[in-house]
């Protein structure tokens, strides 16, 4: 990410401290665990999509879930989010149960989400869009101002500041939805087919956005269609395959995988 000048040095280190505050010991030991799934399962209709599928985030590493058309994967996403509710199994949050809050309580426990869709409010500016987030945020106008000069610095978007998000491209709204989602001081995000809809020039710009996250010591979980460019970005994969999981491993131990090149990558895909 790109910093700003001498002028905003302030407002960058100010930045820093408030979205990486120093964890107590306590905190330590929760944030450890991370964002676990465990056994989660759904039926519609009596019919089992998902299977006793389980799966960990941890801080600052970035996680796929991938598999393919039906296989499950986008309803074990959206049970973790909140959106779809799990019919069995539990969902944790640094070792406290989270099953069954609504979205927006998981939202302020530090899950952030980022659907497919363009999620900014095209009617507002840039700035506006950051500023009504730090408004639930923080109560100082002087911090709020200082955390939204700093990232509208570190995300490269201060010369947009004034423009409205309906005139975006989409690279650039997807930095805004993020710095967004930062000044609520996330703890993990959950990123909807974050490749999907943009040219080629902005998927660079994606995956320097996911590493600025991790970077951060923020947890990313990802699902997409578009796998390489998926399986270039993180750390570890789950493959889901007629609900269950398939396979786990670092996207190296995915791709050579017979069973996983079989039902899913095809014998001739390469990284």
């Amino acid at each position: 990410m790109r910093s700003g000048g001498n002028g905003h040095r302030g407002a960058e280190h100010y930045v820093e401290e408030f979205l990486q505050v120093e964890p107590t010991e306590e905190e330590r030991a929760a944030d450890a665990q991370g964002l676990v799934a465990h056994s989660l399962g759904k039926s519609y209709k009596r019919r089992p999509v998902v299977r006793g599928v389980s799966l960990s985030v941890r801080r600052g590493e970035a996680v796929g879930l991938l598999g393919p058309n039906g296989a499950g994967k986008t309803t074990v996403f959206y049970m973790i989010t909140g959106l779809i509710a799990a019919d069995y199994g539990s969902i944790e949050l640094d070792g406290d149960d989270i099953t069954h809050l609504p979205m927006y309580r998981r939202a302020r426990l530090g899950i952030g989400y980022l659907p497919q869709e363009a999620s900014v409010f095209r009617g507002l500016t840039v700035e506006e869009n950051i500023r009504a987030i730090l408004e639930l945020t923080e109560r100082s106008r002087d911090k709020r101002e200082s955390v939204l000069r700093g990232l509208l610095d570190e995300f490269a978007i201060a010369h947009l500041r004034s423009t409205p998000a309906v005139a975006l491209s989409g690279g650039e709204r997807r930095r805004v939805e993020i710095a967004r989602a930062l000044a609520a001081r996330p703890r993990f995000m959950l990123l909807d087919e974050p490749f999907a809809g943009i040219d080629p020039i902005a998927i660079g710009d994606i995956r320097e956005l996911v590493r600025h996250l991790t970077a951060r010591g923020i947890g990313v979980l990802i699902t997409d269609h578009n796998v390489r460019e998926t399986l270039e970005l993180i750390d570890r994969a789950l493959i889901i395959h007629e609900g269950r999981v398939l396979m786990e491993g670092e996207p190296d131990e995915i791709v050579r995988n017979r069973e996983v090149r079989r039902l899913y990558l095809g014998e001739q895909f390469t990284l």
